[in-house]
């Protein structure tokens, strides 16, 4: 299962069913689970782990160095969930010593070609990010985030569970659960209702978070007064994920 023109460190550990294509680097530590493929061409360094069931498309370059000017070699790491799709000429570096050592992406996640995820980042389960949508240090994903094309993501910046960027957009604050972000600086363009009945999301569910929608980005109310209202007349476990994630947002939300 493994090229003959494949190079593998001596340090590497491979499991059971991994296939490892033509001119493919294993540089380092590197741990791949059982039944990841490495199609071609693909450099996996340092203290790396892919998960089971993985496709790793030529090009990729999986667990280099951070590219933070105050790295000085440590041993940080990258944790690679199960069955991910990864396209080609992806890059997802290490973590940093200040960013908690450690770059982390989930399960189930489909990155297309030119994906970049940065040092430090923590990206959840179910994410499609397309073509060249870019992470920058810090970021945080939630689960079935959905990326368009082109898009770039600030440091520290955190993406809600459920919300989708708008291809060609930039995003310096954080954005909420369930919305929709477009624009050449993120602004709300709704809620995700597409994406929510794709996840059996139902009427009454949708309704509600509509209407906290509205309060939120269309009443022109202080943010503090609008969660206030939410908090009162509005209930639900979705209500409950949407305002914690506001209260907790450090950097402020797109609004």
């Amino acid at each position: 299962m493994i090229h003959p023109t494949a190079i593998i460190d001596s340090k590497a550990e491979i499991e059971e069913g991994v296939s490892i294509g033509p001119y493919c680097i294993i540089e380092g530590p590197v741990r791949i689970r059982k039944g990841t493929r490495l199609i071609a061409h693909v450099v996996v360094q340092g203290n790396t782990e892919v998960g089971e069931n993985c496709t790793v498309s030529p090009f990729a370059s999986i667990g280099g160095p951070p590219q933070d000017i105050t790295y000085r070699g440590e041993d940080t790491r990258l944790v690679i969930g199960k069955n991910n799709i990864i396209k080609e000429y992806v890059t997802i570096n290490r973590g940093t010593p200040h960013g908690g050592w450690l770059t982390k992406v989930g399960d189930n996640n489909f990155l297309m070609a030119y994906v970049h995820i940065a040092h430090d980042c923590s990206v959840g389960n179910n994410i499609i990010m397309a073509n060249c949508a870019t992470l920058a240090g810090h970021v945080e994903v939630h689960d079935y985030a959905i990326f368009g094309g082109l898009c770039a993501v600030h440091q520290f910046c955190r993406i809600g569970k459920f919300a989708f960027i708008s291809g060609l957009t930039g995003v310096p604050k954080d954005i909420p659960p369930f919305i929709i972000a477009a624009g050449n600086r993120a602004e709300p363009f709704g809620l995700n209702v597409v994406g929510l009945e794709r996840h059996n999301f139902s009427k009454e569910e949708i309704l509600t978070l509509k209407k906290a929608y509205r309060i939120l980005f269309r009443s022109s109310l202080p943010l503090s007064t609008a969660l206030k209202i939410i908090q009162e007349e509005l209930e639900g476990p979705h209500i409950k994920d949407l305002i914690d994630f506001i209260k907790s947002s450090k950097r402020g939300i797109c609004r």
